[in-house]
């Protein structure tokens, strides 16, 4: 934890004692500070908020067993269902719980961009963990996260490719707004670079067959392949890739890290390139305290996802610390809008005048079955 962190943390602690040294009520009768985190337990990314609820409360229970406020945080779970119908459902709710000072998630961005728009009508701070659609924190002053974005990334792996020497690139991504900015952000970089996109396509997700698309690709004859998939569809499109004998390198977004990925696609992830922000190899301490808590859980390592969503969580209570003890929906913004250079596990967070967190990507490839950092 950095200087600042420590000093406002001791500044709310003498506050605290202060108060209660002259009988002042810190809390209504010591009631919990609660938010809500809206996310998909349920339905076919189930396993992604599966995820983030067991590193929510990872977080949320080192946070309150740290005593640096004398009232707990409770974090209220909804299941959207990663539908945008039910993610505004949950909006209205939460934001109907005059108890409720803030909320994380959702999963999807356009299930977070559906729900912005009651926060953006309330006035309660919303932190997404993966929302990436360039147009997310656009929305209101209280809409947050703390994922990069394919802005970000987009360019940085075209760049990334083209210092190798690849200049015909096929891209492939799902028919998804997300998937739509991956291949435009992509695309702009790598034709200012002077090269040329010789095929592209989007597959829905769930594709079971990618056969006739990896045909197709190797019709156009580029020199390497960016795709645009999370883990399932990234293990499908590899085993497949690999049983038709494809010889093509293959880049991917930061949404395709997972360890589930090498799970399911085996001897044949190896050689993906793709950028990430969490290495669970990474040796600084809350890095391999977060991997531990998570193994003691889960019994395997952590992805980049979980990584996310325990970064978040974090970084909303170490707002709320800051906020209190006034803490309200108003001053949890301004709180989070302070946030800098906050330690998180997918690196150091701080958001900028737009609410974008500012962070360093890693690149990184599967070799031997795990995913190693590389430098070129």
């Amino acid at each position: 934890m950095n200087s600042f962190h420590k000093t406002a943390l001791a500044l709310s602690a003498g506050l605290a004692a202060m108060m209660l040294s002259a009988g002042m009520s810190l809390a209504a009768d010591g009631d919990p500070i609660k938010i809500g985190y809206q996310l998909p337990l349920t339905g076919n990314t189930a396993q992604y908020g599966q995820d983030f609820e067991t590193a929510s409360q990872i977080a949320l229970k080192a946070f309150n067993a740290s005593g640096q406020l004398p009232v707990p945080v409770e974090i209220i779970y909804e299941d959207s269902r990663s539908d945008a119908k039910e993610g505004v459902t949950i909006a209205r709710k939460f934001a109907d719980n005059d108890e409720i000072v803030g909320v994380l998630g959702d999963f999807t961005s356009g299930v977070s961009m559906a729900s912005a728009q009651v926060y953006k009508r309330e006035g309660i701070p919303q932190l997404s963990q993966t929302a990436s659609h360039p147009d997310y924190t656009k929305i209101s002053p209280y809409q947050f996260r703390n994922i990069t974005t394919q802005a970000q990334e987009g360019p940085f792996n075209a760049d990334w490719m083209n210092a190798l020497g690849y200049k015909k690139i096929a891209v492939i991504s799902e028919q998804t707004d997300w998937g739509q900015t991956v291949v435009d952000n992509f695309t702009d970089e790598v034709k200012a670079n002077g090269g040329e996109i010789v095929f592209s396509e989007y597959f829905n997700r769930g594709l079971p067959d990618f056969r006739s698309i990896i045909t197709k690709i190797e019709r156009a004859e580029p020199d390497a392949i960016y795709t645009g998939f999370f883990y399932e569809d990234a293990a499908n499109f590899l085993k497949q890739a690999r049983q038709l004998g494809l010889d093509i390198p293959i880049f991917s977004t930061s949404a395709a890290y997972s360890p589930q990925l090498i799970e399911l696609a085996g001897e044949d992830a190896n050689g993906l390139h793709l950028t990430a922000t969490f290495m669970p190899n990474d040796d600084r301490p809350e890095v391999q305290e977060f991997v531990s808590a998570w193994e003691e859980e889960r019994g395997d390592k952590p992805g980049q996802f979980p990584a996310q969503a325990y970064d978040a969580t974090n970084i909303m209570l170490d707002a709320i610390v800051r906020a209190y003890p006034d803490v309200t929906r108003e001053s949890l913004r301004d709180a989070l809008a302070e946030t800098k250079d906050f330690p998180g596990v997918t690196g150091v967070t701080t958001f900028g005048p737009d609410r974008e967190p500012q962070k360093v990507l890693t690149k990184a490839v599967v070799e031997n079955g795990a995913f190693e950092p590389v430098s070129n």
